[in-house]
């Protein structure tokens, strides 16, 4: 009977003469009655209930957590089982003991443990499924194991077995735990009714878990599931099959909602505005934490819990290598055993002392530890989102309410608006991760000095003081990364301008061959952008060696201190102790530097957030809605009234009704002809001299009303005062209450929305097909929609497709049209528009379409011949009303007014004249339009990113979607990226990495060996002493100090060198990788921009300006500051993980067997979460854009959206894109702290694995004790970067990208530079006749597509003077860029003067002859800049130039003559001036072949006529080529080609060719007469 239940030690084991309960066995198996009762009856029902469970229908209501003390009862069965597990232990312990087992001391814990997880099982599925009635089990199995232990509790008591007995603490743990779960039980009944009560209660599921749409379950799942994500499970497996899309991850959960957070911190805010002091602003911080107070609380509270299980690790270590070497002694010193009831009590402190035990508790307080970590990161995420959601809403309500004058005055630019919706609340969003760091760090810290005090005594405090005196090293360091970031910041931004401007004017940079000069002012940007990148890079590899090399240093200077003070060295369980809270100290040190400067941060934002929300906010409009009483006196501010919201109504009505105004009745009173009145008005824009003043205006209903003045005299600034957006004086507006809220209203600057341009018209209206189309047609937009890819569909607005400026016009009168309102603002409708246009508009819009339906229109215009149809006029002056009446009025009662329109009149109507000769400018604007996308639907790619290649290579066929999307790590790009950074570089890298592990392993492994070379020492004094050193014997042995002394000076020096050696690598490799990084990053991007520039002009035309763009921004920045950093961390925390790893199998190779499984697990943990964790980042990035245009778009149009009322539409629309940004953020975040708890738990038990083989292998004597100690520490460290290598892989994955999309543009073609002809053999003064012979020319854009010019033959003489036309696409243009060999001439050639032009070098060809292009281009800088970029010309010929183009008066009289400034694109001259320094630019260049691209397109008749004497006096001898847009510019030359489809179809001269009627010359002419 070796396994009797009670032992075979006495006779009187199965005795009960003393009485059945006195028998110590009896008693214990009267323990086992309850659990093998509660197994008995649950596992039937359960399987009975597995097996019913597909009858689920609702998916969300598994996870319905419906039963109180739900939470409670999680925890107190975690502890049960904990408690289980130390009763197991020791009646495991105690058997040992015994002479023969005796089964009654474990049998029942094991039992208890294995209910103990059915109760918990069984308590889920019952409370998932419903069932309450079925919870009565557990009650009565809760109640017969509280009886049972307490009889076992009465029976110690009586033996006077008290607490310091292990067996008596466990059993009255026990009773405690089962008395509060019978009490969790008796709670139940006691609120659902379920039993014993007549009516059960009923209950409903959470509205968000009614709603299928809610994906985020974090809030609603178990707390097992809560604290490992395991609800996210299907989610990230799920993504490996087809990827992650936005209805996949749902909606917020009501609580998360940017909404209900915004209610929360509104009334936090509002709540502080006291009545006694209603002008004090309330503090954000104050109410940030009377919103977000208690969760980050809780936070807090779960990252102490937390860092004090942090400190389990090192202690169990220690405790560990001390008492393996007991172990083996053990066993022959005998203790006095206690007995009572015939077995052995353990005393309380003895289970520590057990190695198995520590391992278990070491491997329990990691799992516990990573738990708590990871909730507190949880709820800080969770509580930062919602803050950021709260205050976007904030900022938006508030910019609804912005005063105009703000935003006109410039106190507040949209680009502040931007930075603090971009910037300012991330900030403080990352403040609010990172702010409970602020409070654990310090505790963290004083927590790890005490204990290495208690470890080593003062020589700890010496290493801990080399810790804490390099801290503000590092935050001089932070603050220095966060200066040179802003400046590098600030030179990015340069070069990207100086790069946009390139590319816009890249056409005309190839022409004149001035790429490299260009090329060469953004490499030197790039330089001073590189110089701050190097000081970026020095600095960040400054941070990473000191935060690598100060562990190395405290523990040097520690164990040097302990060894000068103690004359000896640690014994091993000290020194790895010591080794393990060193590493955990440095954490909290690092990451403190980072927080400071967070705070710091955060501390600005909240300060320009309150400037923000306490600037000026628009008037209370209340006349708006017609109430007379309500005009509001001077200068009165009213104080925010909170209005009190009414809790019972679902929000979302609510926010409708929020603010919105109330009808009134009516007041018989009125006049009704008067649609809007204002008497006596001085209107402001924020300072008190008035802009508009002494305004006594009334505007009849349901007529057309004029203003007209001149420029600058207030016509819009009335507008806006009718609108309500300027600061009254004095003076009232009244509004007749026939008009509904809102007044359609078009601005003079068009603005338009990121939507589709049906969007952009109905906005927000239902759409109307009939009516559509009327507005469509009065604003003749039809053949423009036409052209854009997908018709009325298309995205217009800054992301997407740019129109033109008469286009946007016309689209912001369409919307005012289409809007059905009884008032009509438009605000100058005809600025941008040619004649032909708004004429129409006039006729079919304003006169037909508003006067039909008897709109009240009032119209601002320049336009007087116009003034006819108005119905009532008001012409301004200086800011007042100069004259109000009908046109017979004033031509009455003002003679004079009407005598100085008149002659305007007459004025405009010669401009008419003139302009219906001129073809129409939006003829232009419509052709770019067409040639924009012409070029783009060559290659048919309307997307900008390059990913729907690379998907298409994946999968050709659609099936194979949703099987396996692998994450492939780009090994080939990386291998780019590296060997752009030299392989003398990565050579370095490697080397010196591989290098500094090594090292740093050495020092471990040394310390080992020193720390274990004592206790052989100390343990063979003592064999040699028999009794040891108790007895005080050791007179007669040398003292052992001597021996040990000669020890350590051979084992000091060495850790002293390998020390020294250790950090100097650290510094070599941190510097090598940064400078790897920075030099990849150099060579990319001049690469790149090489590339780009010398691309063939037809590369422009397929690829989006945008998306090269992207290339030099977003791109190179990543390229630039986040690949290196990652890299770095990425080898680090590979290298560690594996010598780790390398470490602990040399020392117990037992480990790799258990590390198989383990390797598996991690890289299907891995493989899941890097798929998934690139889908849920692109989702993040992608609704990120919408919410930040959403911001920019609404401050731009503000005056827009609160004329038209649409304020509520707005604001819905932004907590619709905040919600969804939010959502995919979190995902994100809990996706991370899924993969975070799951790489925890592998490394845990590794820690285990490791612990237990060391153990298990020194029964064998393998290890000495300090190699356990160095084994064990490294298994600690594994843990902390496991999961670094997995989020390292997956950023590195996206980041590669970058380098991806940049390699695609480095295999693109460039131009061939070279020509067969060396440049000396070219002649100094070539083309000196400018003769020039076209034989037989073929010409293509691409080698793919048809030819554009077929066979084309030419002569033309020196000093001819030669037009060519023909319809648009008929290839005048490409034959002007043939003669510069910028297409592909693939049959026949051009000679001019003898050379064929093939054959010439570029730059020689095109530096010889001039172009004018029909746009003009303009660069930033000086006048001078713009003529002569490569500085040759004197001033004499610079002046000569501007005088012939008519410029040199206009250019005298600004400020620096050449030198002054011009801006942008030009766009401080007009687009005529523009052309004419274009023409100027051509006139400096003295060539004899001249050659103008329809270059008078954008003048007016009376500058083209100048040119037009210019062109024939100026270059009487040279050749000049004209391709015409208007046929009478060449009815002068000496030769005029028409061309056809790409043939030559007339050529003579005009006269003769005039004489032929039917020929299609002549036709031309008559079109054009």
């Amino acid at each position: 009977m070796a396994l009797s239940f009670c032992g075979n030690d006495g006779i009187n084991a199965y005795s009960v003469t003393d009485g059945v309960l006195n028998n110590g066995c009896f008693v214990d198996a009267l323990n086992l009655v309850p659990h093998v009762f509660l197994l008995f009856i649950t596992f039937p029902i359960l399987f009975i209930g597995w097996g019913s469970q597909s009858s689920k229908v609702q998916i969300h209501h598994n996870t319905w957590l419906h039963f109180p003390g739900h939470n409670l009862r999680w925890i107190l069965t975690f502890s049960l089982l904990f408690v289980h597990v130390c009763e197991f232990a020791e009646g495991i312990v105690s058997n040992k003991m015994m002479q023969t087992n005796h089964l009654h001391l474990f049998m029942p814990a094991f039992m208890g443990f294995i209910a103990a997880t059915t109760s918990v099982v069984y308590y889920h599925n019952i409370e998932t499924s419903n069932f309450p009635k079925l919870l009565l089990v557990l009650f009565i199995y809760w109640v017969l194991a509280f009886i049972t232990k307490s009889i076992k509790l009465w029976k110690f008591a009586e033996y006077h077995v008290g607490p310091q007995h292990l067996r008596f603490c466990i059993t009255a743990l026990l009773v405690m735990l089962y008395g509060l779960l019978m009490a969790v039980e008796i709670n139940v009944i006691r609120v659902r009714k379920y039993v014993f009560f007549a009516n059960p209660q009923k209950v409903k599921p959470p509205e968000d878990l009614q709603d299928l749409g809610v994906r985020f379950l974090q809030p609603f799942v178990n707390l097992l599931s809560k604290a490992t994500y395991w609800w996210m499970n299907p989610l990230i497996m799920g993504a490996h099959k087809r990827p992650i899309e936005l209805k996949k991850i749902g909606k917020l959960p009501i609580a998360m909602r940017a909404l209900t957070n915004y209610l929360r911190l509104k009334d936090a805010y509002e709540d502080q505005r006291t009545a006694e002091d209603p002008d004090r602003a309330p503090s954000i911080w104050r109410s940030m934490y009377r919103a977000f107070g208690r969760p980050i609380l809780l936070s807090s509270t779960f990252r102490y819990l937390a860092d004090l299980l942090g400190f389990a690790g090192p202690l169990c270590i220690s405790g560990i290598v001390k008492y393996l070497k007991t172990d083996e002694d053990g066993a022959t010193q005998d203790k006095t055993k206690e007995t009572y009831f015939g077995v052995y009590f353990m005393s309380s402190t003895e289970l520590l002392q057990n190695t198995s035990v520590l391992a278990v508790l070491l491997f329990l307080a990691l799992v516990l530890q990573r738990t708590f970590l990871q909730a507190s990161y949880y709820v800080t995420i969770e509580t930062g989102i919602n803050l950021r959601g709260a205050l976007l809403a904030m900022i938006y309500n508030k910019i609804l309410r912005l005063s105009t004058s703000n935003m006109s005055m410039g106190e507040m630019t949209l680009g502040q608006i931007n930075n603090l919706v971009a910037i300012e609340t991330n900030q403080l969003m990352w403040f609010l991760f990172l702010c409970p760091n602020l409070w654990a760090m310090p505790v963290q810290i004083v927590m790890g000095v005490i204990l290495l005090y208690y470890l080593l005594g003062p020589s700890a405090l010496v290493g801990a003081s080399v810790i804490v005196l390099l801290a503000p090293v590092q935050y001089l360091i932070a603050t220095k990364l966060a200066d040179t970031q802003k400046s590098s910041l600030e030179h990015s931004t340069d070069r990207l301008k100086k790069t946009t401007e390139i590319l816009k004017g890249i056409k005309l940079l190839k022409l004149y061959a001035w790429e490299n000069i260009f090329c060469d002012s953004v490499e030197e940007t790039r330089g001073k952008e590189l110089t701050s990148l190097k000081t970026f890079a020095f600095y960040t590899s400054m941070s990473i060696f000191m935060n690598a090399a100060i562990p190395i240093a405290a523990v040097l200077a520690t164990f040097v201190m302990h060894h000068f003070l103690n004359k000896t060295g640690p014994s091993p369980s000290e020194a790895f102790a010591a080794l393990a809270l060193f590493h955990i100290l440095v954490t909290p040190l690092f990451l403190l530097s980072t927080v400071v400067r967070f705070a710091v941060k955060a501390l600005v934002s909240v300060q320009k957030l309150g400037e923000f929300l306490q600037s000026d906010e628009i008037g209370d409009d209340s006349w708006r809605n017609g109430d007379m009483s309500a005009a509001f006196e001077a200068g009165k501010k009213h104080p925010g009234v909170p209005k009190a919201i009414n809790r019972k109504q679902p929000m979302r009505y609510q926010m409708d009704n929020y603010e919105q105004p109330t009808r009134r009745q009516m007041r018989p009173t009125e006049t009704e002809d008067v649609a809007v009145k204002v008497t006596n008005g001085f209107f402001t824009w924020g300072s008190n001299l008035s802009t508009l003043s002494d305004i006594n205006i009334r505007i009849p209903t349901g007529q057309l009303t004029m203003v007209v003045g001149q420029v600058g005299c207030g016509k819009s600034s009335l507008l806006l005062a009718m609108l309500g957006e300027m600061q009254t004086i004095e003076g009232r507006v009244y509004w007749s209450n026939k008009n509904r809220y809102s007044v359609a209203y078009a601005t003079q600057k068009s603005w338009l929305l990121n939507a589709t341009v049906e969007e952009n018209i109905t906005f927000g209206s239902s759409f109307n097909k009939q009516r559509y189309k009327a507005v469509i047609d009065a604003c003749s937009l039809q053949p423009d929609i036409d052209l854009l890819p997908f018709g009325d569909q298309t995205e217009i607005g800054e992301r997407g497709i740019n129109l033109s400026g008469g286009q946007r016009q016309r689209i912001c009168v369409a919307r005012a049209l289409y809007q059905n309102t009884n008032i009509v603002f438009l605000d100058d409708p005809f600025s941008a528009l040619d004649i032909h246009l708004s004429d129409h508009l006039m006729q079919e819009g304003i006169l037909k379409f508003l006067q039909d339906d008897k709109r009240t229109v009032v119209l601002v215009t320049h336009k007087l011949q116009y003034l006819i149809h108005a119905d009532w006029i008001i012409a301004m002056k200086d800011g007042s009303v100069l004259r109000e009446g009908t046109l017979k009025d004033i031509q009455t009662h003002d003679v004079e007014l009407y005598d100085h329109w008149k002659t305007l009149m007459n004025r405009q109507d010669q401009e008419l004249e003139k302009d219906i000769q001129q073809d129409s400018q939006t003829t232009l604007e419509r052709k770019t339009l067409r040639r924009a996308f012409y070029s783009r639907e060559a290659k048919n790619q309307v997307d900008d990113e390059d990913e729907e290649e690379e998907e298409e290579e994946e999968d050709d066929d659609n099936m194979s979607t949703t099987t396996n999307r692998g994450s492939k790590i780009p090994w080939r790009v990386c291998w780019c990226y590296l060997s752009s950074g030299g392989f003398f570089m990565v050579f370095l890298m490697v080397s010196s990495k591989l290098l500094k592990h090594s090292v740093i392993v050495a020092i471990d492994y040394w310390l080992a060996v020193w720390t274990s070379s004592k206790t052989n020492q100390s343990a063979g004094t003592n064999a040699s002493n028999g009794t040891g050193l108790a007895h005080g014997a050791n007179a007669t042995l040398p003292p052992p100090g001597a021996v040990e002394a000669e020890q350590d000076s051979y084992y000091l020096p060495v850790f002293i060198i390998l020390c020294a050696a250790g950090i100097t690598l650290c510094l070599i490799t941190s510097l090598t990788v940064e400078f790897l990084g920075l030099s990849a990053a150099t060579n990319l991007h001049h690469n790149l921009l090489n590339k780009i520039i010398h691309a063939p002009i037809r590369f422009f035309d397929i690829t989006p300006l945008g998306q090269i763009l992207n290339r030099f921004s977003a791109d190179t920045n990543i390229i630039d500051q986040h690949i290196p950093p990652t890299l770095e961390s990425l080898t680090r925390s590979t290298l560690l993980c594996l010598s780790a790893i390398g470490v602990i199998s040399s020392i117990t190779p037992a480990f790799l067997i258990a590390l198989i499984p383990l390797a598996v697990a991690f890289y299907f943990i891995q493989k899941y979460f890097r798929v998934a964790s690139k889908d849920l980042q692109d989702l993040d990035d992608s609704t990120q854009l919408p919410l930040l245009c959403h911001f920019s778009e609404t401050a731009e149009g503000l005056t827009t959206i609160r004329a038209f009322r649409h304020e509520a539409r707005f604001k819905q629309r932004m907590l619709e894109l905040t919600d969804t940004n939010n959502t995919a953020y979190l995902f994100l975040s809990a996706a991370n702290r899924w993969l975070e708890v799951r790489t925890d738990y592998l490394g845990a038990v590794i820690v285990l694995t490791a612990a237990g083989a060391s153990i298990w292998s020194l029964h064998y004597g393998l290890p000495s004790g300090g190699l356990v100690g160095l084994g064990l520490t490294y298994a600690l460290t594994v843990t902390n970067y496991l999961n670094w290598v997995v989020r390292n892989l997956a950023d590195l994955e996206v980041q590669m990208a970058a380098v991806k999309k940049v390699n695609s543009f480095l295999g693109t073609e460039s131009e061939n530079y070279e020509g067969s002809i060396d440049t000396s053999q070219v002649p100094e003064n070539w083309p000196q006749e400018g003769e020039i012979k076209i034989q037989d020319l073929c010409v293509r854009y691409d080698p793919m597509l048809k030819p554009v010019l077929k066979h084309v033959n030419a002569y033309i003489e020196p000093g001819q003077k030669v037009g060519i036309c023909g319809r648009t696409g008929s290839g005048k243009s490409s034959l002007s860029l043939a003669f510069f060999n910028m297409v592909d001439i693939f049959e026949g050639k051009i000679v001019i003067d003898g050379i064929d032009i093939c054959k010439l070098p570029l730059q020689t060809l095109r530096s010889r002859l001039s172009i004018i292009l029909q746009d003009p281009v303009l660069f930033s800088g000086s006048i001078r800049f713009n003529l002569d970029p490569e500085r040759t010309c004197t001033d004499d010929r610079l002046w000569e130039a501007l005088e012939i183009a008519q410029l040199k008066n206009m250019v005298k009289a600004l400020p620096g003559g050449l030198d002054a400034v011009v801006t942008e694109g030009g766009e401080n001259f007009s687009v005529g001036q523009r052309q004419l320094f274009c023409l100027a630019r051509a006139f400096v260049r003295k060539s004899s072949i001249l050659i103008m691209d329809e270059a008078t397109a954008s003048i007016d008749m009376a500058t083209e006529n100048i040119l037009q004497k210019v062109v024939m006096t100026a270059f009487a001898d040279r050749t000049v080529v004209t391709i015409a847009h208007r046929v009478h510019t060449i009815l002068t030359a000496d030769l005029v080609i028409v061309m056809k489809r790409g043939n030559i179809l007339e050529y003579d001269k005009p006269e003769t060719l005039l004489e032929q009627e039917d020929g299609m010359f002549a036709s031309f002419v008559k079109a054009d007469m």
